[in-house]
Formats: C-alpha cells, structure tokens, sequence
C-alpha cells in the first residue's frame, strides 16, 4: 500500500493562516473587552459607534467569503484545477503586479528608517539623506529603462565626473554643498510611507487573484472578476515574447511578459511579473509542448499524410 505524500508546504501555509486569523480574532477581542469593561462607557457615544464600525468592517469581510466561498474563482483555485487535470501538463498562471512593486527598496527603507528613528541611535539628518538617496534610485528604475549598456555608461560617467572635480581641486566643495540639504522626518512619517506602500503591493497582490492570465499549449484564458467571467483565446490567435531589457528590474526579479494579438485593432498584454526566470522557463516549455504537437514531421502528421495520400492513390485505381 502507497502512502499519501504529504504537502507540508500546503499544510505550512495553513498553520500560518490559522496563527494570524488567531491573533487578530484575539487582539480585536481582547479590544472589545477592555473598551465595554472601561467605567463610564456609554453604549450610545460616539466611542461605541466607532467600536460597531471597527466590528462590522471586520465581520462583514468573513460573511462575503462564508456566503461566496462557492462562487469566488481566484487564481489559486484555477492553478489547483489545471493541477489536476491529467490532461494539462503545462501552463502558467500570471497577473500583472502594480509598477509600485519597485518600489520595494524605499518600503524596507522607511521601515528601517522608522524604527531607527525611534531608537535615536543615528543622527536623524543621515537617516534622511539615506532615505532620500534609495528614493531618487528607486525613482530612476521605475521611470527608465536602465539597460546593462547604459548603466555602464552612468557608472563610467560619474567616475570621470569625480575625477575632474579631483584634478580641478573641487571635490570637497562638491560633498559640502550636501551638508546644506538636510533632510529631516519623523518616525511616524516613515512607518506612514512604509505602510501606505505596502498596502498599495497588498491590493495589487489582491486584485490579481482575480484579473489574471492562463496560458497553456491550446489556449489562453483571461480571467476577469470574481466568478467565472472571462474568456479564451486559441493558441493560434496570439504570441507571447518575454522582455527583460530593464537590467536592475532583472536583478530585482521582475520582468515583462508581453501577449501580441493577430487582431491589429486589439492592443497588446504588458504583463509584469515577478520571479522571471522561473515563470520564463514555464513558458518556454508550454512553447515546445506547442512545437511537438504540431511539428508537420511528427508521427501523427506523418500518419494523416500516408493515410491521405493512401486514399487518394486507392481513388486515381478506381478511376482508372
């Protein structure tokens, strides 16, 4: 007798769920409790009103999953039926991230910069011009397209900028002029942009499981909404490339995958992505899948062939 292989991944996954649906039903508990339990608490104030509103926003969310559980199509849910049709060996499952993704580095670094601030350990002039130093970067990646040939061209060009102002006996002039930008934030301000961006990367996360692409080796299905509304599109009818020109989005992960229409008026699906390398190589392999089953030397096509032309000799006899 076989044994049941166990997916402790999934099992993982569910164990974390559990943990923090645990600790947020226990936080808004225990909330609860101490804001009724509170002498002189009025249960017509404007503090129980905002204590109803906390509690219907929190269980409004688990009525709408309780009731729709049936009906909601997410993306995971199609993965794990593809994953268990005998007939689909390759697809991939892809939706496309907001560009504020990119922004990831100036996130961690307002985090960082918040609870540094906190501390009081570094001078909070420094934590600033940090800050806005990853900013400016993080900016420069999302608007342009730095390709390795003009990155290398910006590192060749500030060497020879601080060689000049070297040779000209003007580089301590050049770093003074940064003492006089000083940069100042309060903790508060930074946890506020670390926050704000993550929830924008959570909604993005959100909204892709249900607008997303399926792209097997018959078919490409687009995926709009919470239910079953979509529609396909047969292999023939659309390409797909891959576009990884922007060389720091690559070394960050993320990348395009571009779906081309034979259609000229349907404008084509820039689709960005992240772990590109992995989701590069699925593709790839539903594109050979494609080539085999219909390579016109392959034995089914040669079979049709000897089969027609078979017929058509048996047909030229009777003629004769």
């Amino acid at each position: 007798m076989r044994m049941a292989k166990i997916n402790w991944k999934s099992k993982g996954m569910i164990a974390l769920y559990f943990a923090l649906g645990a600790m947020i039903v226990t936080g808004t508990v225990l909330f609860l409790i101490r804001s009724i339990t509170a002498s002189g608490f009025d249960w017509k104030s404007n503090r129980a009103i905002a204590i109803y509103i906390a509690v219907g926003a929190f269980v409004a969310p688990l009525v709408l999953f309780f009731l729709g559980r049936k009906t909601l199509r997410t993306r995971r849910t199609k993965a794990k039926q593809l994953t268990a049709d005998p007939d689909t060996h390759d697809w991939l499952a892809i939706f496309n991230w907001t560009p504020k993704i990119l922004y990831i580095p100036t996130i961690l670094a307002a985090l960082a910069a918040g609870l540094i601030s906190y501390t009081g350990w570094v001078n909070e002039e420094i934590i600033g011009g940090i800050f806005l130093a990853i900013f400016l970067l993080n900016l420069t990646v999302e608007e342009f397209v730095v390709s390795i040939k003009l990155l290398l061209i910006g590192i060749l060009s500030v060497g020879l900028l601080f060689l000049w102002l070297h040779m000209g006996g003007w580089i301590g002039g050049f770093f003074r002029l940064f003492k006089r930008v000083n940069i100042w934030f309060s903790p508060q301000s930074y946890l506020l942009v670390g926050a704000v961006g993550v929830s924008v990367i959570f909604i993005s996360w959100l909204r892709g499981l249900f607008n997303y692409l399926v792209i097997t080796p018959n078919y490409l299905n687009i995926q709009i909404g919470p239910t079953e509304e979509g529609h396909h599109i047969n292999r023939e009818d659309f390409n797909s490339r891959v576009d990884t020109g922007d060389f720091v989005e690559r070394l960050m992960g993320f990348g395009r995958i571009v779906i081309t229409f034979k259609d000229p008026e349907t404008p084509p699906l820039i689709i960005l992505v992240w772990r590109i390398g992995k989701k590069t190589r699925w593709l790839e392999q539903i594109i050979r899948k494609l080539t085999i089953d219909w390579d016109p030397g392959s034995m089914r096509h040669r079979g049709v062939a000897r089969t027609e032309s078979h017929q058509e000799t048996e047909n030229t006899t009777e003629q004769t």
